[in-house]
């Protein structure tokens, strides 16, 4: 081996194949039956605006928990012995059998097209995390660095499998997909701050390169691709079932798994396997839908949680519902002059006319199983069930408790967290996670509430609560 590459490189660059796969069916003509919708960011007349359902298709819990961690909807990556050399082994966190006993549990041994066995990211990259040190299934990713660009890594990881294999060699050919594709997106997904996720961005980039009716890879940009990167924070997999439309914006409408499997771009060829991949997707789909959120690991005062629910029916259910045996949730588009969040994200990613038009009217809106982007001026109003675990909150993860999501003169402007996941990280006063507040910004542990796309401004309803009515008010939220 002419050339070393560290354990982090190389962790890096599989894990950020949590977006590849794809592959191709028939060539589907434009003359096809597509959905089509209003014009991109039509802002809601109403302050509150009813999203309604649309049919989701069935599926079998099981098999889509083993699709998730055994499948090969991403099928592009490292050479398994290479992986091992340095990446190291992983926990079996979940109980996995062969090959995948021996890989980390965000990441997935599978065989590429052309047989050889390499590894790849799968979907627990960016929907898993550990919590008082234990690995929650389904809890949006919150500690994730995304602040480097991944470009020169990749020319490195290139250079070291083709001294290794060959660059004419079948290991060369398992990885190119993978390495074209993020040379493709690596300057267009860099956050400024960690913690915060380029998801919606990175599916942008990659449609700037795919032909939109087959999958095929274009090799030449067609798209613009905008030089900002609005951050997103994770949302948990476990409120799906109760929404209406995905994403923080709503912006995801018609079929929820259809919708999931378009962020697989990275390394797309065609659409046979992108075909494959919805029909399993199904599946997955059914397993999200099972998953509960995680309780409150801590006591809770009875009392208070009594007082604190009569509050919360009286100023907060009417956008987040209601909880126990009786649950109700609403599906409610917030408008922006309403809530009052930082507006960014509703005006990019996802809502970029170009991206829009490109979305939907390609493969991903043909047929039974159609899905289609709406997008609207306006957040989701979430369920809040397992509040008390998705720290930090809103849509960009700005507010680290939830005692300053209801009291907006107290939250940080700028801070800073261990990003650990141990108990002592986490603040059971609060809710959330412990932070130091900072006065100078420049480190990619800082949050900087004032960078473009990360404000903390908005939802000021907890404002006129007396200190007393928090406290009980939080307690209930716990219990959710």
């Amino acid at each position: 081996m002419t050339q070393r590459i560290s354990k982090t490189a190389l962790f890096f660059f599989v894990l950020l194949i949590a977006f590849s796969a794809c592959k191709k069916d028939e060539v589907i003509p434009d003359t096809d039956p597509v959905v089509i919708v209003e014009p991109p960011v039509t802002p809601p007349i109403e302050p509150l605006k009813h999203i309604p359902p649309s049919i989701q298709r069935d599926g079998d819990p099981e098999a889509g928990f083993n699709y998730l961690v055994y499948g090969d909807y991403l099928d592009s990556g490292a050479p398994y012995d290479l992986y091992l050399n340095y990446a190291g082994t992983g926990s079996n966190r979940l109980n996995r059998t062969g090959d995948n006993a021996n890989i980390k549990y965000t990441h997935t041994a599978v065989d590429a097209p052309n047989g050889v066995r390499v590894v790849t990211s799968n979907c627990l990259v960016c929907h898993s995390q550990k919590i008082n040190g234990e690995v929650v299934i389904g809890l949006g990713n919150a500690i994730e660095d995304y602040t480097q660009n991944q470009a020169g890594t990749v020319t490195l990881v290139d250079q070291t499998i083709k001294a290794l294999y060959g660059p004419n060699s079948p290991e060369w050919e398992a990885y190119e997909p993978y390495s074209r594709g993020l040379q493709a997106v690596a300057d267009h997904v860099v956050t400024d701050v960690k913690g915060v996720s380029p998801a919606d961005k990175l599916a942008v980039t990659l449609s700037a390169y795919i032909n939109k009716h087959d999958l095929t890879w274009l090799g030449q940009q067609q798209l613009p691709i905008p030089d900002e990167v609005i951050p997103a924070d994770v949302p948990a997999w476990w409120l799906l079932k109760k929404k209406n439309a995905m994403f923080s914006t709503g912006v995801g409408r018609g079929d929820f798994a259809r919708v999931m499997i378009a962020s697989n771009g990275l390394t797309v060829s065609d659409s046979t396997k992108a075909r494959e991949i919805d029909n399993n997707f199904d599946d997955v789909l059914a397993y999200i839908f099972s998953l509960q959120a995680p309780k409150y690991p801590k006591e809770i005062d009875p009392n208070r949680v009594a007082i604190g629910q009569e509050l919360f029916n009286i100023k907060c259910a009417t956008c987040h519902g209601t909880y126990g045996v009786d649950e109700s949730y609403p599906n409610l588009l917030v408008s922006l002059d309403e809530v009052g969040t930082d507006p960014l994200l509703t005006r990019s990613n996802f809502s970029y006319a170009f991206f829009v038009d490109w979305y939907n009217t390609s493969w991903f809106s043909k047929g039974a199983n159609a899905a289609y982007l709406k997008p609207e001026s306006g957040y989701m109003a979430p369920p809040l069930d397992g509040i008390w675990a998705t720290a930090p909150y809103f849509h960009n993860g700005s507010v680290p408790t939830l005692e300053d999501v209801l009291n907006s003169e107290n939250r940080p402007e700028k801070w800073k967290r261990s990003y650990g996941t141990s108990a002592a990280d986490y603040d059971t006063e609060k809710v959330g996670w412990i932070y130091t507040e900072e006065t100078v910004s420049g480190s990619k542990i800082v949050y900087d509430s004032t960078l473009p796309g990360y404000g903390n401004q908005g939802h000021t309803y907890g404002d006129d609560l007396t200190d007393e009515e928090r406290t009980n008010l939080i307690e209930y939220l716990k219990t959710l």
